[in-house]
């Protein structure tokens, strides 16, 4: 009798053990719930601070953002309503701003809105360097697109969401024209995890089997850098089409 106690309660503590784990406080959905989405616009609650999250825009100022091989802030940008947004239209050289500083891995979270027929991007683990023109030539990018609006046929790994020209969006939980989206992009080491308004839709593994294939066989073989670089400056694209970003958060990881 007391061995089939022992064995009952050693299963017990087993499955309570098991079934009561926390996901690893790197896990991006864990990340997604430390986020307060209910807080005021370009604003970070204290519960946010206590888990390590900064703001990298206070919805005021262009601090801690230039031009893209700039010193300075970029013209084209301004700041409209507490967003960044863009107001004129790019040209042959790059005008996308990106963040004072590098980051290796980290969750970024930020808000985006759109206007009809729209396109950018949130561009990652960019090389800041004379060498290039533009971000995409170096980091990977996070579609941001009305795709819907948009003029002409489009592949799925140019959609809402993707990871363009590697991976289409798992799923599409992209809000309407003019309607606040919410970004959650993970990268955690090699593992980047794409979120869309809570919704994973892109998960890759940088440099597995598949990357490397993907990376060798589109158009990617024309940039010999891009994909590079793992660490780096974090890109917002201005693709000659307006666009709000706003709320932009990030955390550094372990």
């Amino acid at each position: 009798m007391k061995a089939n106690l022992m064995i009952l309660l050693l299963v017990s503590a087993f499955l309570f053990d098991t079934g009561c784990k926390q996901k690893p406080s790197n896990d991006p959905l864990t990340l997604y719930s430390e986020v307060d989405l209910k807080a005021s616009p370009n604003t970070l609650t204290k519960k946010e601070a206590a888990k390590g999250w900064v703001l990298l825009f206070d919805g005021k100022t262009t601090s801690g953002w230039h031009g893209y091989n700039m010193k300075e802030f970029p013209d084209c940008w301004a700041i409209e309503d507490g967003a960044f947004t863009m107001n004129t239209t790019g040209g042959g050289e790059s005008l996308d701003i990106i963040t004072d500083r590098s980051y290796k891995s980290f969750a970024l979270f930020l808000e985006y809105k759109l206007t009809p027929a729209a396109n950018s991007g949130i561009i990652f683990q960019v090389k800041e360097d004379t060498l290039y023109k533009f971000p995409y030539e170096t980091g990977p990018e996070m579609q941001v697109i009305d795709h819907e609006g948009w003029p002409d046929k489009l592949e799925d790994w140019q959609i809402n969401g993707a990871n363009y020209a590697m991976y289409p969006p798992k799923v599409k939980p992209y809000k309407p024209v003019g309607e606040w989206n919410q970004v959650l992009l993970v990268v955690n080491g090699n593992k980047v995890t794409q979120m869309l308004n809570g919704e994973i839709v892109v998960e890759y593994e940088k440099y597995s089997d598949e990357w490397n294939k993907l990376r060798n066989s589109g158009k990617w073989t024309d940039y010999p850098d891009w994909g590079k670089f793992d660490e780096g400056h974090i890109a917002l694209q201005n693709h000659g089409t307006k666009v709000w970003y706003r709320s932009i958060k990030l955390k550094e990881l372990d």
